[in-house]
């Protein structure tokens, strides 16, 4: 089983930065791709980016250009850096992994970290 666990939230005002980072322990040999999500409370879980071992890269439409999703496979770590940040942007933001192409994500996510975003 993986254990998520993401860390780097807090406290920024409009227009800040952030980096957020996920470090995935545990079974780690099937990582096929690692992504972020985020879920504003009484909301759905929405998807945030993805990036593959090899580099390839999804992200929502709407976040493209103010948000970089990079991967250290050798640390199993994901990072999430966003700049020009708004306060649509505060959520908390979860981490997941897929294991296979054709996998969906897990059933198992982290505690997330709550991205808080001041007007």
């Amino acid at each position: 089983q993986v254990q998520l666990v993401e860390s780097g939230g807090g406290l920024v005002q409009t227009g800040g930065s952030l980096r957020i980072s996920c470090e995935a322990s545990g079974h780690t040999g099937d990582m096929y791709s690692m992504a972020w999500f985020r879920q504003v409370p009484g909301k759905e879980r929405e998807f945030v980016a993805a990036v593959s071992g090899a580099g390839k890269i999804y992200f929502t439409d709407s976040l493209k250009g103010r948000f970089t999703i990079s991967r250290d496979s050798a640390k199993n770590t994901v990072y999430l850096q966003m700049s020009s940040l708004k306060p649509e942007d505060t959520a908390v933001y979860y981490c997941n992994v897929k294991p296979e192409p054709n996998s969906p994500y897990l059933e198992v996510w982290g505690q997330g970290t709550l991205v808080t975003v001041s007007s």
